[in-house]
Formats: C-alpha cells, structure tokens, sequence
C-alpha cells in the first residue's frame, strides 16, 4: 500500500516554505508521496480573499515541476464547498483503496482541530502528520495513537506574509518558485 501525505491548503501562493516540509515529509517520514491537495474553500477561513481555483492549482503544479514524489490534486473542486476534511479523506480512500492517506496539519491547526467536523473520526481513522509551528504546544491524547507530531524543521513562511511583501513591493524571489512569481 502507498503512504501518501495529503497537504491540503488553499496554498495562496504555495511557497518554498510548502514545499520544504513535503520534501522532508517524503525523505524523512517515510512518505511516498506528497499530494498537494488545492482547497476551494475552508470552512474555518471565510472571507479569505483567494485567487482562482484554476490559477492556484495552476501555481502548484509549476512549482512541483516533474519531482516524482509530489503531485497536485483538485480532487476537492468537485466536492460541496466548503470542504470538509473528514468527507475529502472519506472520499479520496473509496476512489484511492491502494493508498494509505496521512493527512498532513500544522500545529496551529492541531489546536482548532476541536471545531473542525466530524475530527473525531479523523483521528480515529487516518494517520495524522503534526508539523511544527511557532508558539503552538501540541498535546495528543493518548487515545490517538495514530496521530503524530514530527521534528520537521520550522519554517515560519505563509502565503498571507509573501502577499503581503508582494503589495509593498519587496523582493520576493527566494520565498517562492521561480516558476510561480510571475502568477502574481
């Protein structure tokens, strides 16, 4: 069976930052593979301003290029807006039974994981990849077992701080892509 990481995000831009932590994810923990998972909408970031669907998948794929271990997904474009975690996982496991999917979080994300749906279900069904972030204690309960925080290194990059630097004209070029600044 294939482990494969699911890294969903809305990756507005996807950044080296992104691609950084799939990488080590792959060399590291055993991945696979790494989908980068494109999310039409999350229901914990409403309002949250975001390029086309098509232009960010469009960014994901030009940043992973031809690396065999990455590959883009828009697998959640056909799903209900918003997207749920619990039905994209349910979901990709009935179209995927040859794979064995780890969802990967931050552990900013670990933290509101109590208002997510069905989260329960989650940890109870799917391994669960915890990656360092900056100020966030992750504490997992020991009726978890498959839920895991790795030693990832910490990179403190987001797409709202490369937008940000990118509207007040900085030089930009070693946060992301070559192949995905000209997108914005």
């Amino acid at each position: 069976m294939k482990k494969t990481g699911i890294f969903s995000g809305s990756f507005n831009p996807v950044h080296i930052g992104h691609l950084a932590l799939a990488n080590w994810l792959c060399e590291y923990e055993s991945l696979d593979e790494v989908w980068f998972l494109v999310t039409p909408q999350s229901p914990l970031k409403k309002g949250l301003a975001l390029l086309d669907d098509k232009i960010r998948y469009q960014m994901v794929e030009k940043a992973i290029g031809d690396y065999p271990k990455f590959k883009v997904s828009d697998f959640e474009f056909s799903l209900p807006k918003p997207s749920y975690t619990i039905d994209t996982l349910t979901k990709l496991q009935k179209a995927y039974p040859e794979h064995l999917f780890h969802f990967i979080m931050g552990a900013d994300n670990w933290l509101l994981i109590g208002q997510w749906k069905d989260y329960e279900t989650i940890l109870r069904n799917f391994p669960v990849i915890i990656y360092p972030r900056l100020g966030c204690e992750v504490i997992i309960p020991g009726n978890y077992p498959s839920v895991r925080q790795v030693k990832a290194p910490v990179i403190e990059i987001s797409s709202s701080f490369v937008r940000q630097a990118y509207r007040e004209g900085k030089d930009i070029r070693f946060f992301l892509p070559e192949s995905v600044r000209h997108y914005l």
